[in-house]
């Protein structure tokens, strides 16, 4: 595979994305998540102690002491190498998963290789590679993601789909043509398990079904509600005519809370993981009760290692795990498994 002729633009690129993420406010406007139309009926006699509630779950073979996710979001800096550590060692103390920033800066220039690894901090948590899927029109295949996944030592890849952001990016990769084919072919001959991930738009019913068939093992539904990539485009963008359509889109997508539920239509058997603007532990509670598996945060946890290091990550991890085991009790749901059983009401 021939490497793209300047790898110093994905590079600049990643800083750019590190920095816009600290800086700017580059959150959907008028779109949630959904969660927020939702309740649990409070339970003001929930017959369990509270002590006993259990936020414990297992995936790909490995038990996590809270459903919770730190979503893919850099790598390929040096900054982006310590902050992808200082996360890492906060998921292992906290017993939470983790998932790595698009690594193809890595197979790039090995020299960035570094700015990923992070098995020496976190030997046990569940490590997530990751891919942009586009990239199998542009040269990659199994070769790159077996050397992503062996690199990191990791449990899974992720495969972002970012149609979108690849289409306001001026050096933006757009062809998305026949890619499910290529995609197939991935997950029928790697090794370790293939995860398909949106990274902010959510995905339809029908892509959920589509990418399930050709042999995904779990659905990251990345909704809208949260951080919106267009509008990290929108910072970045070289021109005015590049800011006004990267801008237009700033409230484009499906909502977490909906996306979530297409995914769980479309693929009953796998795991679906939520991300997209979650919040707190009561809106990982209600993703679980809509049919989650995990959770996941991103920006939280970018500013928490940002401003409090190894410590700010496990006292958010541990702050969003009480607020999900207060729901739980409060809902009367002792164990995750209960709580996928708990109904959930409407406020319309």
């Amino acid at each position: 595979m021939t490497a793209p002729p300047n790898p110093d633009i994905t590079e600049r690129r990643k800083a750019d994305h590190i920095r816009i993420n600290l800086e700017e406010d580059v959150t959907f406007k008028k779109v949630t998540t959904g969660l927020e139309k939702y309740f649990f009926m409070h339970q003001a006699l929930p017959e369990i102690d509270l002590a006993d509630v259990s936020t414990t779950t297992t995936l790909f073979g490995k038990t996590l002491k809270t459903p919770l996710l730190i979503s893919s979001m850099t790598g390929g800096t040096a900054e982006a190498r310590a902050i992808n550590r200082t996360l890492a060692a906060g998921a292992q103390a906290a017993g939470i998963a983790m998932g790595l920033g698009s690594m193809r800066a890595a197979v790039e220039d090995e020299s960035l290789a570094d700015t990923y690894r992070v098995r020496d901090v976190a030997p046990d948590i569940l490590l997530f590679a990751n891919l942009g899927a586009v990239q199998f029109n542009y040269g990659y295949g199994l070769d790159e993601c077996l050397l992503l996944v062996e690199m990191i030592q990791a449990d899974a890849l992720i495969l972002h789909f970012n149609a979108l952001q690849e289409a306001v990016q001026p050096e933006g990769d757009g062809n998305f043509a026949n890619l499910l084919p290529k995609i197939e072919q991935i997950c029928r001959h790697l090794p370790v398990p293939v995860i398909a991930k949106e990274v902010g738009w959510g995905f339809a019913e029908e892509t959920a079904r589509r990418l399930a068939e050709a042999g995904i093992a779990a659905i990251d539904v990345a909704g809208a509600g949260g951080t919106s990539w267009s509008q990290v485009e929108m910072y970045r963008a070289p021109t005015s005519r590049h800011a006004r359509v990267a801008g237009a889109f700033i409230d484009w997508g499906i909502p977490t809370a909906v996306s979530i539920q297409y995914c769980r239509r479309a693929a009953p058997h796998l795991p679906v993981f939520a991300s997209g603007g979650i919040r707190n532990g009561i809106d990982v509670a209600k993703c679980i009760a809509l049919g989650a598996n995990l959770v996941g945060f991103a920006g939280d946890f970018l500013r928490a290692a940002d401003k409090g290091g190894v410590d700010g990550v496990i006292e958010m991890a541990e702050t969003i795990t009480t607020e999900l085991r207060v729901a739980m009790f409060c809902s009367g749901a002792i164990d995750l498994p209960t709580l996928t059983q708990t109904p959930l009401h409407t406020h319309f």
